[in-house]
């Protein structure tokens, strides 16, 4: 090998060593939630979940409304497994666990949030990336099961962050476009005002949880998507 390849091969190196850590550091390890989902495990061996049921899993705006799911929306039969601070990735590491085991009809998800809300937000590209993943296993798993994704909702909190979020969000249309079982669910347009900018009216102190205003809202906006679909099974 020349000094010319030697120094190539090393500059290449040092590029791909120099990147490496950026890329890792991006995707929050799925471990860190481990106990979480044992959580869930021990509490359907206690109480088995129905198979043919809906799964609700994702971020935080899932977790906190595991507890009213059930009853915002009724009669649809529901699963809620949100957990709180996780990302796409992490639902597409968890999905045999949180998700497929219970053999469900239908998945919802709400990821998105938490990946474009970080101070060096996870790219957009992975995020579609990671969700395509995500609805290739449900379809190889469960080839009839409807999957529905959806939209990051605006929060005050995260207001200047809005922009990237609405620029994932149509990826998330896009791909339901394309695909007669993913639905895509617009969360975010019944959280804005009339001139567009978030409501104040509908979170917690934290200024990006939804209060029990905001959650009415979007349960009932989760359920009129769904029950179109879903209520046939019931």
């Amino acid at each position: 090998m020349n000094d010319i390849s030697v120094f190539s091969a090393r500059c290449a190196f040092l590029v791909l060593v120099a990147c490496a850590p950026r890329v890792f550091a991006q995707l929050p390890d799925p471990q860190r939630f481990e106990s979480d989902i044992r959580a869930f495990e021990a509490q359907d061996r206690a109480d088995p979940q129905p198979q043919g049921a809906i799964v609700l899993t994702g971020s935080s705006s899932i977790a906190r409304w595991n507890d009213q799911a059930k009853a915002a929306l009724a009669p649809l039969t529901v699963i809620p497994r949100g957990f709180g601070g996780s990302v796409m990735n992490d639902v597409l590491y968890y999905l045999d666990r949180i998700a497929l085991s219970y053999k469900p009809r239908a998945i919802l998800i709400y990821e998105g949030d938490n990946d474009t809300g970080f101070a060096k937000p996870i790219p957009d590209e992975t995020i579609l990336d990671e969700l395509k993943q995500i609805i290739a296993r449900i379809h190889g798993a469960l080839p009839a099961a409807r999957i529905y994704v959806l939209s990051i909702k605006p929060s005050i909190l995260r207001w200047k962050r809005w922009p990237v979020a609405q620029r994932v969000s149509a990826g998330y249309k896009r791909i339901a476009d394309a695909d007669p079982l993913v639905f895509y669910v617009d969360v975010a347009t019944p959280l804005l005002q009339k001139d567009g900018t978030v409501r104040q009216d509908i979170f917690v102190a934290d200024d990006l949880h939804l209060n029990d205003k905001g959650n009415a809202i979007w349960g009932a906006t989760i359920k009129a998507a769904l029950m179109p679909h879903e209520a046939q099974y019931e």
